[in-house]
């Protein structure tokens, strides 16, 4: 051993903000796209904890051509005074010092959601440049700052503004930090919708003046995206855009974007739009509202048509996607509170309780919680750990809500109903898994289907499917394919459309036996991610209307049946090519219109075009070439960027109503006929 090697001078110091720099994936996650939009919510939260303070009525956003975000607020203003013990201007401390800030003795801000003083001040450390100015007591205030450090003291400029106050924060992101600079609106606009929902009353513009540049850059995409909605349509069902939580592609790509977010009504208008074309139970949504010392609770409720449960908790407008104990008191007390209602209404015949799953089928709840000094369980905040708040929550919804169902019995009833049918179903569908089972069709003891050709290694962190639609391009996929690590499970026709069928005939498909054995992780309540056995499962279909359709189809299974595998982004789409382009013995690949004009324009010879209608007109080289080589292949990873919109899509467009399909597709086909790229 030779610890001389390992002595004081080997200890290095970061000073100041250097450590953010130095590991920013410790304060922001990643340094990918989500830790680059990561920056905008920090900034964004500080003016949200000035509205939730009462002292901020209106915030704007605005995404600058040149890879900088402005935020304005009309606030208090970041302090201007000097610090009593550090000797600069308290925006220079909010700005260069970590765990700084005015949240910390409950006096400036009873909650917040910021990340405790490290927010903005990491927001300064990982930006190329940072502008704050600061209006208060009718003066105006400024300062800059290059990769945290500030360059000239808070300066005073000379304009007055006549009694407005509000801080404005400017910065571009570094690119010696970021793996990308390019901010995406779809991620953006969801947040802000969302926060102006949880704020009733709060003013929040967006405004994105990269959209007109965004047109020559995305039209690549944009012409298969159109393609795929058109398919889409003329077929009758949906695409990957749903599950990716995006429509208005023709409006993000060709004009500059400003959008307000403004609601009266608060989470109950938050409600009514997840609702908009689904058929409720209340008519009128739920809402009840619980205040006390530091404690604020506001829970709106309402059941649909569908089978599924939609959640969303927010603790001082942080969203909890995992959870917590405000969730647990809530989920608590209504299971508790209907099986009290139903036995005293004699509705349960056969003496059996509802479990929370019945008595949550169907059901959307918003769940608004601000309290101080919340307890969040990891760096990320995803779940509520305070477990003083879990009765708290309990008691306000069994108060509130059996005052509700005193004064609207009839909708105790409906509601207890529904429950009990969920119940029936529940019962009939584990009676149909446990048959099921005993006839083999999910026998997982090793026996996969014929027609997947399989790889050969046994690890799934290498391996991947892919699902090809057709016999014949699944031949051509398996004379292409890497054996070693690539599996090939070919589809015939179409599979069952699970958004209309039981989950009995579900299960008794052949096409969705072979893929549950193929994948080997299960379905849905039994669904097991460690038993999956490749970790890129791949769509693989023709580039038209059928293989639009199909695609959508299998969307619909694994939004359903395999959520987790979306969730943990294993699911993709590949990409072939849409034109063989030849000339003078060389051949190109296009994989759209777009890409076939700018190829054109730079072959000088004749050219010969061949337009694929199917996966099968390419030979097993074409195929690995241009579609399942992963050192040149396109595939996209399907994620699922607003839950609810996908899920009222898929109910909506897969569903078994026909009024509300039909209402989308004349809304939308317009728009995708219009669409100029």
């Amino acid at each position: 051993m030779q610890n001389e090697d390992y002595t004081a001078k080997n200890i290095k110091v970061l000073e100041g903000l250097e450590h953010v720099r130095k590991r920013p994936s410790m304060y922001i996650g990643s340094t990918n796209e989500r830790g680059l939009h990561h920056l905008v919510f920090e900034v964004v939260d500080n003016s949200i904890d000035e509205a939730m303070a009462g002292h901020c009525t209106e915030i704007n956003i605005i995404l600058h051509k040149d890879s900088t975000v402005t935020v304005i607020d009309n606030g208090r203003g970041i302090p201007v005074d000097i610090h009593p013990s550090l000797g600069i201007s308290g925006v220079e401390v909010a700005l260069t010092k970590l765990n700084a800030g005015g949240k910390f003795d409950g006096k400036a801000y009873h909650v917040s959601g910021g990340l405790h003083g490290v927010g903005v001040s990491v927001v300064n450390a990982l930006s190329e440049k940072l502008y704050v100015k600061i209006v208060r007591d009718n003066e105006v205030y400024e300062q800059e700052f290059v990769r945290g450090k500030a360059q000239y003291p808070l300066r005073k400029k000379e304009l007055t503004t006549g009694g407005k106050s509000g801080t404005e924060i400017t910065f571009k992101p570094d690119s010696l930090i970021f793996e990308t600079l390019k901010f995406d609106p779809s991620i953006i606009k969801p947040k802000l919708k969302e926060l102006a929902y949880l704020n009733s009353g709060l003013k929040i513009t967006f405004t994105d003046e990269t959209a007109g540049i965004a047109a020559d850059s995305a039209a690549s995409i944009a012409a298969g995206i159109a393609a795929d909605i058109a398919a889409s349509i003329a077929a009758g069902g949906t695409t990957d855009i749903a599950a990716g939580g995006t429509t208005d592609i023709a409006t993000d790509i060709t004009t500059s974007i400003t959008e307000v977010y403004f609601s009266t009504n608060g989470i109950k208008d938050f409600i009514k739009e997840l609702h908009s074309e689904q058929q409720v139970l209340p008519e009128k949504v739920i809402y009840m509202k619980k205040e006390a010392e530091n404690f604020f609770l506001e829970i709106a409720l309402q059941y649909n048509s569908g089978f599924a449960t939609d959640i969303k908790s927010f603790v001082n407008n942080i969203c909890t996607i995992d959870g917590g104990t405000h969730e647990s008191g809530f989920k608590t007390a209504l299971t508790r509170l209907l099986n009290d209602q139903a036995n005293q209404l004699k509705l349960l015949k056969n003496g059996l309780p509802l479990s929370g799953d019945d008595v949550r089928e169907g059901l959307t709840a918003i769940i608004n919680l601000r309290i101080i000094n919340p307890q969040f369980e990891g760096q990320t905040k995803t779940r509520l750990g305070n477990s003083e708040v879990k009765n708290l929550v309990y008691e306000a919804i069994k108060e509130k809500l059996t005052v509700y169902f005193d004064h609207n019995v009839e909708d105790l009833k409906q509601i207890i109903k529904k429950s009990i049918i969920a119940h029936n179903a529940r019962i009939a569908a584990k009676k149909a898994r446990e048959l099921v089972r005993r006839k083999n069709s999910l026998d997982f003891t090793g026996r996969l289907p014929g027609k997947l050709a399989d790889c050969s290694t046994n690890d799934p962190g290498i391996a991947e499917i892919y699902i090809v639609e057709g016999e014949s391009a699944g031949g051509s996929a398996k004379q292409g394919r890497d054996r070693g690590f690539q599996a090939i499970l070919p589809l015939r026709g179409k599979i069952l459309n699970v958004e209309r069928a039981t989950l009995s005939n579900a299960l008794a498909n052949q096409e969705i036996k072979n893929l549950i054995i193929s994948l080997g992780c299960g379905v849905l309540e039994e669904f097991a991610a460690e038993k999956l056995r490749y970790h890129k499962v791949i769509i693989m279909t023709d580039a038209d209307v059928d293989g639009a359709h199909i695609r959508t189809l299998l969307l619909t299974f694994f939004f359903r049946y395999m959520r987790p595998l979306i969730d943990d982004g294993y699911l993709y789409i590949a990409q072939p090519p849409l034109y063989k382009i030849k000339s003078n013995k060389k051949i190109y690949f296009a994989f759209s219109d777009e890409e076939l004009k700018r190829t054109l324009s730079q072959i000088q010879e004749k050219t010969e075009i061949q337009r694929y209608k199917g996966l099968g007109e390419m030979d097993a080289i074409q195929l690995w070439e241009t579609t399942m080589d992963p050192a040149r292949r396109v595939i996209l990873r399907v994620t699922i960027g607003e839950a609810e919109r996908a899920n009222n899509l898929f109910d909506i467009l897969m569903g078994k109503n026909v009024e509300p399909r039909k209402k989308f597709i004349e809304d939308h086909a317009r728009e995708v006929v219009n669409l100029d790229i």
